[in-house]
């Protein structure tokens, strides 16, 4: 689940930006595969921005952690580097315009290039304070507000901003960052996203407009984004405990769950991966596969190292038959962002 939820995080916060891949290819990503569908630009941008949300799980519970602009330029660094030309790790030399593809319009200017190292300055020193009094959930979404209005670099502003909240979230250790951050869900609700960022900015960079309405969205999509967890917590737990069940009357190792349960979900299974979810060598990691094959529970496909296994009609059908039906997502803050 950490690793899905991550790989759905890079997925969700990408797709804002324009860059779309399918949850199997965020998943080779995550273990250094090859993706099969992306193409290099795109693979490039992703690999970025996952280098960038794992150094902010390492600095989770990092005893000598200091947030300070060379923190937040580093970061813009693991996540543009690929790119020169986008100047990474460096704050914008220029005016800065959001665009409005659609409408050709500009949306939003930026305050004036001058003025990015003291507002940033001041923003890391307001973050550094620490306001105990104000919930992390509030301190984590003006962070991301307030970077991504100043929108300090040439290009990565969104993905900045939605880390930085995401590592906020992660200093308190309340959750695991994979379970903290709302990047999946912003990025299933881009339009509602944008919507209330263009309603709180109103063109141009005016910090003293009201914000509460960016903060109801925030907390709505944590709300919401907890309880798809807990819906997928509750389904793994099931799918699980039924593979478990079904391996023993069909000859399998007990290991083989680690990758039926991917391949019952419609991901693709690839040997070098469940070689280390099960801890196994490559050959008997190739028997194993042939094995559930055989069972009739796995499907090959492709060839040499482009080859994958997918999930039967009769595996999809014990995971349906465990799940049921799933509980409507509530929201609880009336903020009628699509479940």
């Amino acid at each position: 689940m950490r690793r899905n939820l991550k790989a759905r995080a890079v997925q969700g916060s990408n797709s804002i930006e324009g860059y779309d891949v399918n949850l199997d290819d965020a998943l080779a990503v995550m273990e250094d595969e090859e993706p099969l569908d992306a193409d290099r630009r795109t693979t490039l941008e992703i690999v970025g921005y996952r280098n960038a949300l794992t150094y902010v799980q390492q600095l989770a519970d990092d005893a000598d952690f200091v947030l300070d602009e060379s923190l937040l330029r580093s970061l813009h660094f693991m996540m543009l580097g690929h790119d020169l030309t986008k100047s990474p790790g460096r704050y914008r030399p220029g005016q800065i315009f959001v665009h409005d593809e659609e409408r050709n319009l500009a949306v939003y200017e930026g305050p004036d290039a001058p003025e990015v190292p003291k507002l940033m300055g001041e923003l890391v020193s307001a973050l550094a304070r620490s306001d105990t009094d104000c919930p992390v959930f509030v301190r984590a979404a003006m962070a991301h507000l307030n970077l991504v209005m100043i929108h300090p670099f040439r290009d990565g502003n969104g993905r900045m901003a939605r880390t930085l909240q995401t590592l906020i979230l992660a200093r308190e250790r309340i959750l695991a960052p994979e379970f903290s951050s709302i990047e999946e869900w912003l990025g299933r609700n881009t339009q509602a996203y944008y919507a209330v960022l263009s309603e709180t900015g109103a063109g141009s960079w005016n910090p003293s407009r009201d914000t509460t309405a960016w903060v109801r969205f925030n907390l709505a999509a944590h709300h919401m984004q907890a309880q798809t967890v807990l819906r997928r917590v509750d389904d793994t737990a099931k799918t699980w405990t039924r593979l478990e069940a079904e391996v023993g009357p069909r000859r399998l190792p007990e290991r083989a769950v680690h990758a039926l349960y991917p391949a019952s979900l419609g991901l693709k299974v690839r040997r070098p991966v469940y070689a280390r979810d099960a801890e196994i060598e490559t050959g008997t990691a190739n028997r194993d596969l042939r094995m559930m094959v055989a069972a009739g529970l796995l499907h090959p496909l492709g060839e040499t190292k482009g080859r994958y296994y997918l999930g039967t009609p009769e595996l999809r059908e014990i995971r349906r038959s465990v799940v049921g039906e799933r509980p409507v997502l509530r929201d609880p803050y009336g903020t009628r962002i699509n479940p």
